[in-house]
């Protein structure tokens, strides 16, 4: 298993931590810590994850279809392996 951190911003709205926690259950990765916040002044949303990948992924295999999730949202998004 190898383990991964994902940190994501971008303008805040309904449904971003649903589309990333799907995302990352359909490529077999399991999330260990979650944190997000919102800055209300800002109105951007912030989000750090760290998952397991337990079907042995690489950060460039789980990286490869994550445009796809996050252009709906015009994410900033980066994979770090931890």
């Amino acid at each position: 298993m190898k383990n991964f951190v994902l940190t994501v911003s971008c303008q805040s709205t309904r449904g971003i931590v649903a589309a990333i926690s799907s995302y990352l259950a359909e490529k077999g990765c399991n999330i260990i810590d979650s944190s997000q916040f919102d800055d209300l002044d800002t109105g951007k949303f912030f989000m750090r994850v760290s998952f397991i990948s337990e079907e042995g992924l690489s950060g460039a295999d789980i990286d490869a279809g994550f445009t796809s999730v996050a252009a709906p949202f015009e994410m900033d998004y980066e994979f770090h392996d931890s």
